[in-house]
């Protein structure tokens, strides 16, 4: 793993998103100010994690971290603003919701919010190499998973607890069958063509 270099800044939050890909569901985002007195071992991606250690690091993140807060733009946002706007969006929330202002931001990817007040940094990969992008990844990561979970047994027939709302081939097959739910972003192709195919 390259060592990434820490701005010079005392209390730094890690940001980072979950469900830009997915066809169904908000954006969630997630700030993290971890505490250097309380460290937290095993800090990876989200991605790279099993589901029964994230739900296990997610609890230990909320106990230890100086503050953590989640931030998400709903479907009917990505719709309007398009998915890039709508997690800059969530991004900037989770941000504000942050009990304890941060001196400088940290986000996974290639940009930061325009409209963030504070000093910020974008960080490719930086789920895997900032320990605080990594853990505001796992709480958006957990967060979606659950939201999914649960739309799942409103809709159980949609299989979202599965797919977790991504584009599959059953997510594929149930939009062409059920048409899509209020949930469903329709600016995205496949369920904009499902709409019009019912």
């Amino acid at each position: 793993m390259t060592e990434f270099v820490y701005p010079n800044a005392k209390l730094i939050a890690g940001v980072d998103e979950v469900g830009r890909g997915p066809l169904v569901g908000a954006v969630v985002t997630a700030a993290v100010i971890l505490d250097p007195n309380n460290p937290i071992e095993g800090l990876a991606d989200s991605k790279k994690l099993s589901e029964k250690k994230r739900l296990t690091l997610a609890e230990e993140i909320k106990a230890k971290a100086l503050c953590w807060s989640l931030g998400r733009a709903e479907p009917k946002e990505i719709d309007e603003l398009n998915i890039l706007h709508a997690t800059m969006l969530a991004m900037q929330r989770a941000v504000d919701g942050l009990s304890i202002q941060p001196d400088f931001v940290l986000v996974d990817g290639n940009r930061v919010p325009a409209s963030l007040s504070i000093p910020a940094q974008a960080v490719v990969k930086g789920d895997s190499l900032v320990k605080e992008i990594s853990a505001a990844s796992i709480l958006a990561k957990v967060a979606r998973d659950q939201e999914m979970d649960e739309l799942d047994q409103q809709f159980p027939e949609y299989g979202f607890a599965k797919h977790k709302g991504y584009p599959t081939k059953l997510h594929f097959e149930k939009l062409a069958e059920l048409g899509a739910t209020q949930y469903h972003r329709k600016s995205f192709a496949p369920v904009a063509k499902a709409l019009n195919l019912k």
